[in-house]
């Protein structure tokens, strides 16, 4: 569950930067640019929110055990 929070959250941040990005590349450069550029970064942004929620939410190696260590002593 903590992947796909991760991953919904990175990626509704990321759509809303392209889109007020190529909103304003529509309104200040060219109106035929904002279209290409938003389905390209939006694509780019699936991919790259599932990667990086991945590499957030991924178990920690856990440390190995100090041998002859019992439970009382801290390792």
């Amino acid at each position: 569950m903590k992947l796909m929070t991760y991953y919904v959250a990175l990626a509704m941040l990321g759509s809303t930067a392209t889109a007020l990005i190529c909103i304003a590349i529509e309104t200040y450069l060219a109106p035929w640019l904002g279209l290409p550029l938003f389905l390209t970064a939006f694509f780019l942004i699936l991919w790259g929110a599932w990667a990086w929620a991945v590499k957030l939410t991924e178990p920690k190696p856990a440390s190995a055990p100090i041998i002859g260590a019992t439970s009382d002593q801290p390792a």
